[in-house]
Parts: structure tokens; C-alpha cells; sequence
């Protein structure tokens, strides 16, 4: 792998959660990153580009920022596009497609813009479009300012490779990973989930204690570009810095197929010995013996209004127990309803605004040690 200048590199993650992304990427060791709308950046070359893939948690992709020019009409755009060195980051045998993305700037087109870069890199390096798939470039033109991106990581990290099964309202990986570090979880202490149902918060909370590489099962896109070098990228994956946790962790759920999802994800991804699972109802919930931890639910929300009326005795039983049997205990709560977190009468810290999750908007309710 030839040796280039740093360049920047955007780890994207859910808007609203950056600042805790920041902290990620600071903790593992990447210098200098500044938290931007919509992500992270740093500067790095091509094997940051492959640990950020392999490492970070929190980050749903990780975009290479190439190039970087001004453009004001799709003459220039053209021209400009052929200067990009392609040929050293494309390969001429694997298909590529663009996207682009126009704002408040001279040339609004996307349409036009996709088709000026795409031709402009068949041109220069000979590879084929793919209408879906392939390796994906991105240009953002704002205010005049054309940058170029490569998406290194192809499948969005939230699918870490591992989990096979899924229940119908599931909260993604990366998001699951913010709201544990949102709490202060740092893999030292055991986790409750008392709603458990496809497993997505034990898993992460396990595997954060066991320092398993969130990309360990997977494949990338930068595996197909021509900065790739197989033998480096052998020898970073291969590095074990795999622990047994100090701590144990518990997952409950009242419905006994989500504890045959937790179960068969949990085994998949290798962390199973780590987890006690039961079926259960909130009512049931005790704290395990030894020290306090974390209790963290995604419990249901209701879409509407009834649902959400219905859901209040659910939230007030929860927030209950937890007063009555789990002191020392820190809590978090995902919900979309304000009402709701308030049913469970817990003393919530104050929150940050609401992030976007599967077409809702949710809110991390946490609280310090209960009294």
C-alpha cells in the first residue's frame, strides 16, 4: 500500500448524537476529532479508514474525503472531476455509482452532477456503472464546493455480521452502543435489561466488556478499492484484544420468543457464556446479587394516542419496581413519549433532544444511582 497525505475522514452517525461519537473515537485513539452536524471527523490515511470500520461502535458509516474543489457550472464540474485520481483509489475491474447531493450552490442538478462524475471516472479509469451496489461515490456540493467521498464501508455498521434474528420494532447497534456510553457504561459493570427482545443492548453491553471489534464478522467496501493492501488489513483484524468481562449480564422479556432471539443472537456473536436470560414480566424483576449497574429498556412506545394511554400502567409498574428493589442502580429509558418516561416517576437527569429512529423521534431518559 502506497503511502498518502492525511486526509479527512467522516464517521456519520444519528444527528443529535455526535457529541457521544466524539468520545468514541477519542477513547480508541484517533487524534484530533471534531464533532460536525451529521458526524465525526478526523484526519488519518487509509489504515485509520480501516479501524474506524473495525473498531467504532457508534458511527453508521465511514466516508474517505478524497477531493475538494470549487465548481460553479457542469463545465468545471467535468473537468474538474477528471483531475480526482481515480485510478489510485478505484479499481478498474469493480463497478462504481455516484450520488450526489446539491445545496445553495450554482449547480443544483444532482441529476446532471451524478452523470458529469460518473462519466468523468469511466473515462479516466475505464470501470463500469452499477445501477445498485458497487462501490458507492458521493459529492457534496455546498455552497459551491464540490467534495468527493468514498463510502468505505458498504453495508451500514450497524449490521456487525452477527445478529440473525430481529423482532419488529429493533433499535440499531450503533444507536444501542451511544445511549449505553449516554449512561456511562464503560464495560465494568453488570447490565439489566428487563425488555430485552431481540438482544441489541446486552449485545453491545457484552461485547464492550469482552473488547470485541464491533466489525470483526464483516465485510467492507475498502476491501474492493485499490488502496487496499490484504496483508496489513490480515494483520490488524488479527490483533486479539479479547477479554473475559469482570461482570455478568441479564436480560429478561415476558414474550419467550424474544428470548430465543436474544439467545440465538447472542450466541452468534459469541458472548452468550456472558448472559443470563429469563422469560419474565416487569413485576418479576429483581436486581442479581453482587454490585449495582445498569438497567436499560427499549420499551414499546404506542403510535397512537390509545396505544400510548394503554402503555402508562406498563412504564408505572416499571419505574415501581425499579425504585423499590434496585437502589444504587443507574437507568436508562428509550420512548418517544414524554408522558410516558414521566409515568415510571423515576428522577431523570436532564435530556438532550430527541434523535431520529425508524421514522419516530426517541429520547435517552437516564438517571444517576437510584436512592
Amino acid at each position: 500500500m502506497t503511502e498518502t497525505r492525511p486526509f479527512e475522514i467522516f464517521l456519520a452517525t444519528i444527528p443529535g448524537l455526535e457529541a457521544v461519537l466524539c468520545d468514541e473515537v477519542r477513547l480508541k485513539g484517533f487524534k484530533r476529532p471534531v464533532a460536525v452536524p451529521g458526524g465525526v471527523t478526523i484526519l488519518g490515511g487509509w489504515p485509520e479508514v480501516w479501524r474506524a470500520n473495525l473498531w467504532i461502535r457508534g458511527a453508521s458509516r465511514v466516508l474517505a474525503r478524497i477531493d475538494s474543489f470549487r465548481v460553479t457550472h457542469l463545465a468545471q464540474l467535468d473537468q474538474r472531476a477528471r483531475q480526482v485520481p481515480w485510478v489510485k483509489i478505484l479499481r478498474p475491474d469493480i463497478p462504481f455509482r455516484v450520488e450526489a447531493d446539491c445545496t445553495t450552490s450554482r449547480i443544483y442538478h444532482e441529476g446532471a452532477a451524478v452523470e458529469r462524475i460518473t462519466r468523468a471516472i469511466h473515462e479516466t479509469l475505464g470501470a463500469s456503472e452499477a445501477k445498485e451496489g458497487g462501490v458507492l461515490v458521493r459529492a457534496r456540493i455546498e455552497r459551491d464546493i464540490c467534495t468527493i467521498s468514498v463510502d468505505t464501508s458498504g453495508v451500514l455498521l450497524h449490521r456487525r455480521g452477527h445478529k440473525a434474528a430481529v423482532n419488529r420494532a429493533p433499535i440499531r447497534e450503533t444507536m444501542a452502543s451511544l445511549f449505553l456510553r449516554q449512561c456511562g457504561y464503560t464495560g465494568n459493570e453488570p447490565v439489566v435489561d428487563p425488555m430485552c427482545g431481540s438482544g441489541t443492548f446486552l449485545l453491545e453491553a457484552a461485547e464492550i466488556a469482552a473488547r470485541l471489534n464491533p466489525g470483526r464478522s464483516r465485510h467492507f467496501a475498502f476491501e474492493e478499492l485499490a488502496t487496499f493492501d490484504p496483508e496489513v488489513w490480515a494483520q490488524m483484524r488479527a490483533v486479539k484484544s479479547e477479554r473475559t468481562p469482570s461482570v455478568r449480564f441479564y436480560g429478561s422479556d415476558r414474550d419467550a420468543g424474544a428470548i430465543a432471539m436474544s439467545r440465538t443472537n447472542l450466541e452468534q456473536a459469541g458472548v452468550a457464556d456472558y448472559v443470563t436470560l429469563q422469560q419474565a414480566t416487569i413485576s418479576e424483576l429483581q436486581p442479581p446479587e453482587g454490585p449495582p449497574g445498569l438497567v436499560i429498556a427499549n420499551p414499546p412506545y404506542g403510535t397512537r394516542i390509545g396505544d400510548k394511554k394503554a402503555l402508562i400502567p406498563l412504564y408505572r409498574a416499571f419505574g415501581q419496581t425499579l425504585m423499590n428493589r434496585f437502589s444504587g442502580w443507574r437507568v436508562g429509558i428509550v420512548t418517544t413519549e414524554t408522558a410516558l418516561a414521566h409515568a415510571t416517576t423515576l428522577p431523570f437527569l436532564p435530556t438532550t433532544a430527541p434523535v431520529p429512529h425508524g421514522g419516530l423521534r426517541v429520547t435517552l431518559y437516564h438517571t444517576a444511582p437510584l436512592p
